[in-house]
C-alpha cells in the first residue's frame, strides 16, 4: 500500500527520489512529519529504480527550523525521541547517497537532519545552528555526530552557546560541502545527483557501508574492516569486474547493480 503524506512531498523521477519537508513557512518537524520522512526514506531505499536521494525544505525561508518545542515536554519526549531517532537509523542504512539541500534556516533537528546526510549543498543565505540549549534541551543527534564532523571544540561551541553560523562558516568547519548562490542551488544539486546515480549502485552501497562502519572504529580496525568488505563482498560483484575490464578496454562501464 502506497504511503500518503500530509507534511512532506515525495517525488521520484530519473532515478532520483526527492523528499521535501512541506510545512511552510519554517518546515517545523512534529511526530507525524518525522514518521512521514522515515516512510519516504524506506520507500526510496526499497525502490531499485532510485539511485540517489535528496532531502530539502519547501520555500526559501527554511530547510527546517527544528522539532516542535511542544513535543519536547516530559509527557511527549519519549515518543518524540524514538520517532526522531528512527529517521537517523534509516538514513545511515539507506544504502544510497543522500543529499541535503539547504535554503534558509537549518536549526535544531533540521540542522541534525542535514548533518546526517552524506553531502550538504547550501545556498549562500543558509544558516545553521543548534539552539536547543536556549530552551533547556539537548541536541541528541548533534552531541553524538557533530564532534566527529567538525571536531570537539567547534561542536561544543555550537551546542553550548546555541549560536548560529552562516553557510560559509559551516563549509569552513566541514558541516557543509558546497555553498552556492540561491539561484544556482537547483542546478548544482541536479548535477551532483546525476553524477552520483551514474555510479554502480552496489559499489556505492559497499563504499558507503565501509565509511559508516569505519567512523566508529580506530584506524587499523577500520582498515581491516574495509579490507573484509573489499575482498569478501565487493570482489564478488559483477560490477567490480566490469569496472576493471571497462577501464582496461577504454570504454564506459555497463553497471548491473550486482
Amino acid at each position: 500500500m502506497e504511503p500518503t503524506y500530509k507534511n512532506i512531498l515525495y517525488e521520484n523521477g530519473n532515478e532520483i527520489a526527492k523528499i521535501t519537508i512541506n510545512k511552510p513557512p519554517l518546515n517545523v518537524l512534529n511526530v507525524e512529519t518525522l514518521r512521514e520522512i522515515t516512510a519516504a526514506l524506506e520507500k526510496a531505499r526499497d525502490d531499485p529504480n532510485v539511485k540517489t536521494i535528496i532531502i530539502t525544505g519547501s520555500g526559501d525561508r527554511a530547510f527546517c527550523a527544528g522539532v516542535d518545542v511542544r513535543d519536547h515536554f516530559p509527557d511527549k519526549i519519549d515518543t518524540t525521541l524514538n520517532v526522531f531517532h528512527k529517521v537517523f537509523h534509516v538514513l545511515v542504512n539507506v544504502n544510497k547517497p543522500v543529499l541535503a539541500v539547504v535554503n534558509g534556516y537549518a536549526l535544531g533537528g533540521g540542522c541534525e537532519v542535514a548533518m546526517a546526510c552524506d553531502i550538504v549543498i547550501a545556498s549562500e543565505t543558509a544558516t545553521f545552528g543548534q539552539p536547543e540549549i536556549n530552551v533547556g534541551a539537548i541536541p541528541t543527534v548533534a552531541t553524538a555526530l557533530l564532534p566527529k564532523l567538525v571536531g570537539r571544540k567547534k561542536a561544543l561551541e555550537l551546542i553550548l552557546t546555541g549560536n548560529t553560523i552562516s553557510a560559509s562558516e559551516a563549509a569552513q568547519i566541514g558541516l557543509v560541502n558546497k555553498v552556492v548562490p540561491f539561484e544556482k542551488v537547483e542546478e548544482t544539486t541536479e548535477k551532483l545527483a546525476n553524477q552520483l546515480k551514474e555510479k554502480s549502485s552496489v559499489v556505492t552501497k559497499l563504499a558507503r557501508m565501509a565509511a559508516y562502519q569505519g567512523m566508529d572504529m580506530g584506524f587499523l580496525k577500520a582498515l581491516d574492516n574495509v579490507t573484509g568488505i573489499y575482498t569478501n563482498l565487493l570482489m564478488r560483484t559483477e560490477d567490480a569486474v566490469e569496472g576493471l575490464n571497462a577501464f582496461i578496454q577504454k570504454r564506459k562501464p555497463l553497471w548491473k547493480g550486482r
